[in-house]
């Protein structure tokens, strides 16, 4: 079964940064949509930023004009940069990828904190 692998996490000052990438451990096939996702504790798994096939990109609203997704389709690998970190954004960000095939593949995250 193929995972995604995060990787980048760790601990930033507020107004830092930080660029997490999102390999997979396998081959995958006919990928269409990669993206990052976040959890806080005690709050529900929100969207954070998606890629679609086509270079198209998707945003959630509090960190828009702040973190880019990007990705290098050839190597099914994603990226994401994040700018000017607030304490807001501590999570965990996981990796999720899926297919024109109906396959979904998630990694098993990565911990961000921003604290002073």
């Amino acid at each position: 079964q193929v995972q995604l692998v995060e990787s980048g996490g760790g601990l930033v000052q507020p107004g830092g940064s930080l660029r997490l990438s999102c390999a997979p451990s396998g081959r995958l096939f006919s990928v269409n949509t990669m993206g990052w996702y976040r959890q806080a504790p005690g709050k529900q798994r929100e969207m954070v930023a998606t890629i679609v096939s086509s270079g198209s990109t998707f945003y959630g609203d509090s960190v828009k004009g702040r973190f880019t997704i990007s990705r290098d389709s050839a190597k099914n690998t994603a990226y994401l940069q994040m700018n000017s970190l607030k304490s807001d954004d501590t999570a965990i960000y996981y990796c999720h990828a899926d297919s024109f095939l109906g396959s979904a593949y998630w990694g098993q995250g990565t911990q961000v904190t921003v604290s002073s």
